[in-house]
């Protein structure tokens, strides 16, 4: 299946990673104002405690700041649910800051689109934010994370 774009979030929208396949994440810190143009239809909020609501669709996953998430089964789902989604949806992942957790997330999303594992930080370093992905065992998360012929 060819993927639709993301009606509204171009690939030079802030903070809007494009996969290999075509598919469009934004990803972004909570800390920093909302981007200008459409609102996510939905989104995955990865903190350490839940977030405030927001007027779209979201899921929350419990992932302390620097750290991995508390359970990496449901990190797993959501992500992969996340990836299916933006197919055809605009999809958002976010953190406070928008850089450790959601570049870990982002990583994680450009393996299950193909991109090998080894190659997934640099990836999303160079076409998402160059400080994505912060610490040693993020990034080890992300060489370890399956693949979606793994998961599905």
């Amino acid at each position: 299946m060819t993927p639709e774009p993301s009606a509204g979030w171009g690939p030079a929208s802030p903070g809007v990673l494009v996969l290999p396949s075509g598919r469009r994440v934004r990803g972004r810190g909570l800390r920093h104002p909302l981007p200008s143009g459409p609102a996510p239809q939905f989104g995955v909020y990865l903190l350490g405690r839940p977030p405030p609501g927001f007027g779209w669709e979201s899921r929350w996953a419990r992932w302390p700041d620097f750290l991995l998430p508390v359970d990496r089964r449901q990190a797993t789902e959501l992500l992969l649910e996340v990836w299916k989604r933006s197919a055809t949806e605009r999809v958002e992942v976010a953190c406070w800051g928008g850089q450790g957790r959601t570049g870990t997330a982002l990583a994680c999303l450009a393996v299950l689109d193909g991109v090998p594992a080894r190659e997934a930080v640099e990836y999303v370093r160079a076409h998402y934010h160059r400080r994505a992905v912060e610490t040693p065992w993020q990034r080890r998360y992300v060489r370890m994370f399956p693949s979606v012929r793994a998961v599905t």
